[in-house]
C-alpha cells in the first residue's frame, strides 16, 4: 500500500458523472430555493431550540447570547464554504464529497465517519427530547405512559444505584423482567424513529410537504413564545451578565453548536435539487440567518423571563411559563416542540443515507448502499440502515451523551470544510476572475495578508485588557489543567502558523476566518469527549483500511491503469 495513495483526490468529471449532472443520480429532482430554506430551518431549530438552549442559559446566564453570536459567525463562515463547494460540487455527499475533492480520500473517509456521528447519532438526542415532549402533550390529555415505557435503560439504572427519587427510580422498580432483565426503554422515541424512517423511505416529494407544513407551524408557535413571554422579563435577571464568567460561556459550546449543526444537512440534497449551483448557497444561508436571529431573541426572553440557575432542565420552554403559572402555554409549547423535533430528525435522517450512498459510489461502502429505489426515487437500503443506527442505541445510551459527540465530530468536518475551500479558493483577484462562472455562488475573495495580523493582535489586546488572567490560566501547565488546557494551546498554534501563512500567502479572509473561528469553538469540548472522540476515529480509521482502502474505485483504477501499462 503506498503512502500516497490515501491523499488521492477524486476528479470532478467523476463525481458530476455519478450524480452531478442530474443523469446519472437517478434521484428526483424536486426541491427549490424556498424548500431548501425550509429543510435548513427545519434541521436548526430544534433540539437546540426546546431542549439544549436551557442548559447553555444554565451554564453562561445572559452572556449565553455571545456564544450564540460567536457559533453563529463561525457557522456563517462555514456556510459560506459549504456554499460554494455546493456550487462547485453540485452532489449529494457534504462536506465527504467536498473533502475528497480538496484534500484526498483519507480525509474524505474521515469527514463521512465524523458525519455519521452528526446525524445518525444527533439524531438519538433528539428522539430522545421529542419524547418528554410527546408524553408531556399526551398527560394533558389525561393519557399516562408507564414509566418504564418513557426512559431510557441507562438513566432509570442511574437512578436506582444513586437511589434517586423520581421517574428513574419508578421505572426501574415498576419495571417487568424476563429472565432477569428489567424491560425499559424509550417506546415514543423507538416509534418516531421508525415513522420518520418509513416517510424518507416513501420520497423526497412527502417529506419536504410534511417539512415545510411542519416549520410554518413551529415559526409560529416560537413567534408566540417570544411575544408572550416578553410580558414577563425582568431585566434584572440579566444581572449579573454573565455570573460564571466567559469560561461559563464556553462551558455551554456543545449545547449551542448543537443547535447550528443542521445548516449543512442542506448540503445532501443536492441531487434532488433543481438549480443546486445557485440553490443551495442560498438555502443554506438564508436558513442560517433566519435561526440565529430567532436563537439570541429567545435566550434573551428565557434568561429575562427566570433567574439562569432555574433553566437546566430538558424542556426549559415548558419550565419558564410553568414557573410564571402561565400553564395554557405549555400545551402550546409541548405541539410546537414535537413538530420541531420531528422535523429535525426529517432531515437529519435524510442526509445520512445520502452520505452513505456517495461513499458507497466511490467504493469506500458496500455496493447495497448506493441502490436507489426503483418507485421511490429513494436510497431504500441506506435509509434504513440509518433507521437502525439511530434506533438501536436508544435502547441502551443517554441524551447527555450523545449531545457532547455530535458536536465534537461536526466541528471536525466544518474545519475540514473551511480549510479545503481555503485550498481551492483564489488567492489573489487575477485568479478570482479566472475562476468566476456566470450563476455559480463564489466566496468574495479578501486578501487576508493585513486584516488576518490585524484581528489576531486586537483580541489579543481586548483580552489583555479585559480578561487578565486568561493568558496565565491558559499556560499553566500543572498536572490537573494540563489536559484542559492543551486544546487552547494547540489553537494559539494554529493561529500563529495560519497569521505566517496569512501574510505570506495572501489567503482568502472568509475561509481562514471559519477555519480558525471553528478550532476556537473545539477549545471548548471537554477532554472525555476528545477521549471519545478519538476512539471512534480510530475504529473508522480500521474499517477504512480493512475494507475502504481495498475496494476504493479509486485505488481499483490506479491498478487497472498500471497493469494496462
Amino acid at each position: 500500500m503506498s503512502f500516497l495513495n490515501l491523499f488521492r483526490k477524486k476528479p470532478l468529471t467523476t463525481i458530476l458523472q455519478q450524480g452531478g449532472d442530474g443523469e446519472h443520480s437517478g434521484l428526483n429532482k424536486v426541491l427549490t430555493v424556498k424548500d431548501l430554506t425550509f429543510f435548513g430551518i427545519a434541521a436548526i431549530i430544534g433540539g437546540g431550540t426546546f431542549s439544549a438552549i436551557g442548559n447553555a442559559c444554565f451554564s453562561g446566564g445572559p452572556g449565553v447570547i455571545l456564544l450564540y453570536v460567536m457559533c453563529a459567525i463561525a457557522c456563517g463562515f462555514t456556510a459560506m464554504c459549504y456554499a460554494e463547494f455546493a456550487s462547485r460540487v453540485p452532489v449529494s455527499g457534504s462536506a465527504y464529497t467536498y473533502a475528497y475533492v480538496s484534500f484526498g480520500e483519507i480525509f474524505a473517509w474521515i469527514i463521512g465517519w465524523a458525519l455519521l456521528m452528526e446525524y445518525s447519532i444527533g439524531n438519538i438526542y433528539i428522539a430522545f427530547s421529542w419524547s418528554g415532549y410527546f408524553t408531556n402533550l399526551l398527560e394533558t390529555f389525561n393519557i399516562h405512559l408507564p414509566e418504564w415505557l418513557t426512559i431510557n435503560y441507562k438513566s432509570a439504572h442511574a437512578a436506582f444505584i444513586e437511589n434517586k427519587a423520581g421517574e428513574g427510580l419508578l421505572a426501574w422498580t415498576n419495571a417487568p423482567e424476563i429472565g432477569g432483565l428489567k424491560i425499559i426503554f424509550d417506546m415514543p422515541a423507538v416509534v418516531i424513529n421508525i415513522l420518520i424512517t418509513y416517510l424518507i423511505y416513501k420520497g423526497t416529494k412527502e417529506s419536504k410537504n410534511l417539512s415545510n407544513a411542519m416549520v410554518y407551524v413551529k415559526l409560529v408557535i416560537i413567534l408566540l413564545v417570544i411575544i408572550v413571554g416578553a410580558f414577563y422579563i425582568d431585566i434584572e435577571n440579566w444581572t449579573p451578565f454573565m455570573p460564571n464568567g466567559f469560561g461559563g460561556v464556553m462551558a455551554g459550546v456543545s449545547a449551542v453548536f448543537f443547535a447550528y449543526i443542521g445548516f449543512d444537512a442542506v448540503s445532501t440534497l443536492a441531487e434532488e435539487s433543481k438549480n443546486p449551483q445557485r440553490d443551495l448557497p442560498k438555502g443554506m444561508i438564508y436558513s442560517l440567518v433566519i435561526c440565529t436571529v430567532v436563537y439570541i431573541i429567545l435566550a434573551l426572553v428565557l434568561t429575562g423571563m427566570v433567574s439562569y440557575n432555574l433553566l437546566g432542565v430538558s424542556d426549559p420552554l415548558a419550565e419558564i411559563f410553568a414557573l410564571k403559572g402561565v400553564k395554557w402555554m405549555l400545551f402550546i409549547v409541548s405541539i410546537a416542540a414535537v413538530v420541531a423535533m420531528t422535523s429535525v430528525m426529517l432531515v437529519f435522517q435524510m442526509g445520512q443515507p445520502r452520505i452513505w450512498m456517495t461513499m458507497s459510489r466511490d467504493g469506500l461502502m458496500p455496493k447495497k448502499f448506493a441502490e436507489i429505489h426503483p418507485k421511490h426515487k429513494t436510497p431504500g437500503f441506506a435509509t434504513i440502515v440509518t433507521g437502525l443506527v439511530v434506533g438501536l442505541p436508544i435502547f441502551f445510551t443517554d441524551e447527555n451523551f450523545v449531545l457532547d459527540f455530535t458536536s465534537i465530530g461536526t466541528l471536525f468536518a466544518f474545519v475540514l470544510v473551511c480549510g479545503g475551500v481555503l485550498m481551492l479558493s483564489p488567492q489573489n483577484e487575477a485568479e478570482l476572475a479566472e475562476r468566476a462562472t456566470k450563476g455559480k455562488f463564489r466566496i468574495p475573495y479578501i486578501n487576508s495578508k493585513f486584516v488576518f495580523p490585524a484581528i489576531v493582535a486586537l483580541t489579543i489586546a481586548l483580552l489583555v485588557v479585559y480578561v487578565p488572567n486568561f493568558f496565565t490560566d491558559t499556560l499553566d501547565f500543572s498536572e490537573d489543567k494540563l489536559a484542559t488546557n492543551l486544546p487552547m494551546i494547540a489553537f494559539f498554534i494554529l493561529t500563529a502558523v495560519m497569521t505566517v501563512l496569512a501574510f505570506v500567502k495572501n489567503l482568502s479572509l472568509i475561509p481562514l476566518l471559519g477555519l480558525v473561528s471553528c478550532c476556537y469553538l473545539l477549545t471548548g469540548m471537554a477532554v472525555s469527549n476528545w477521549k471519545w472522540f478519538g476512539v471512534w476515529l480510530v475504529i473508522g480509521l480500521v474499517i477504512y483500511f480493512c475494507y475502504g482502502f481495498r475496494n476504493s474505485k479509486l485505488n481499483k483504477n490506479r491498478i487497472e491503469a498500471t497493469i494496462e501499462d
